[in-house]
């Protein structure tokens, strides 16, 4: 491989996935990531930590037109006495989440684990996967730091108490991509809806 083709090479942020249509997944991104983002052609960001973004990635966001919405959630331990997740965050990051106008959209935390994985797996309640699948996409990315108490709020989170504009502007979208041809949630034949209507 000549120099030039190195130079050339798009390097993901850690831990990055794609979610769905024009929704991303991933740990922090550093400098080197930007080329990558750059060609996700990002409208907006979610972060979903406490600390300020640094300004070095607030100027390539300012370079790129890309909005960011901060959802400071503290990164606790398993052991934490407070609750870890707190749940009218994750409802008012859906809510960015879920607004077409914000996509293509990258969510991410520090490390793309467990405040990103909620959240992602608050969604795919709102998308009315099984909970199996939902769990099991969220226990992929955290690997061995699963935590039973993220696994606990992923299940017990309301997504039937949602209101709002952008929700239902985003059913018609859900619909869509739980078509058949889409392949639904999963290819579990056994797999149950986690809100039938």
């Amino acid at each position: 491989m000549t120099m030039t083709n190195i130079d050339n090479v798009l390097e993901p942020p850690i831990n990055f996935s794609m979610v769905d249509e024009g929704v991303f997944r991933s740990g922090f991104p550093q400098p080197s990531n930007f080329p990558f983002l750059q060609s996700l052609q990002l409208r907006s960001i979610i972060y979903l930590c406490p600390e300020p973004y640094p300004e070095e990635s607030l100027e390539f966001l300012r370079s790129q037109g890309i909005r960011l919405f901060q959802f400071g959630i503290e990164g606790k331990k398993e052991r934490s006495t407070s609750p870890l997740i707190p749940a009218e965050t994750i409802s008012e990051a859906l809510k960015v989440l879920v607004d077409v106008e914000n996509h293509p959209v990258l969510i991410h935390c520090k490390r793309g684990k467990h405040r990103t994985g909620c959240l992602v797996g608050c969604l795919r309640k709102f998308q009315n996967w099984c909970l199996s699948s939902a769990l099991e996409e969220y226990q992929r990315f955290a690997g061995e730091k699963s935590r039973r108490t993220d696994l606990r709020f992923i299940e017990t989170f309301d997504v039937l108490g949602l209101k709002g504009d952008a929700f239902r502007a985003f059913s018609a979208i859900i619909i869509k991509l739980m078509l058949p041809e889409r392949g639904g949630c999963c290819k579990n034949k056994s797999c149950k809806p986690i809100n039938p209507r």
